[in-house]
């Protein structure tokens, strides 16, 4: 915010609410992502990926087993860093290259069996009192590391 240039007619405090209108928040809840296409449409393709990539599979909870509850965690990733280097590839006519990691985390292997509640708002019809058994880790996942 300090790098911010409001002009010579704004006071800092006038400068700094003129910013906030422009700024946007990361969800705490899922009750306030899904209100946004934007984080409606990321939740879906996660969870595509996950099961484009067989990495569970939904099953009557075994009995003693014990489930992991699973929270979506939103946040908008802003890398300045990258912007700089597309610039300066843009400037000196360099070759880019991407690669899509986004899901690379679900290629881990499990030595235990590990179940998983549904995410929320992704609870099958029908079968909601099941759990998810993981094939593959999960990101974040303590059996992963």
């Amino acid at each position: 915010m300090r790098d911010y240039v409001s002009g010579d007619s704004l006071s800092e405090e006038e400068g700094m609410a003129h910013l906030a209108l422009f700024a946007e928040f990361d969800p705490i809840t899922y009750e306030e992502a899904v209100k946004s296409d934007k984080w409606k449409k990321a939740m879906d393709a996660e969870i595509e990926a996950i099961e484009r990539n067989n990495t569970w599979e939904l099953i009557e909870m075994p009995p003693k087993g014990k489930v992991i509850g699973v929270k979506w965690i939103y946040k908008t990733k802003l890398n300045e860093k990258v912007r700089v280097i597309l610039s300066l590839a843009a400037r000196n006519g360099w070759t880019i290259y991407q690669l899509d990691v986004k899901s690379a985390f679900l290629h881990g292997e499990l030595n235990e069996e590990v179940f998983v509640a549904q995410p929320s708002g992704y609870e099958q019809k029908g079968h909601e009192h099941k759990v998810y058994k993981l094939k593959k880790a999960l990101y974040d996942l303590k059996q992963a590391l």
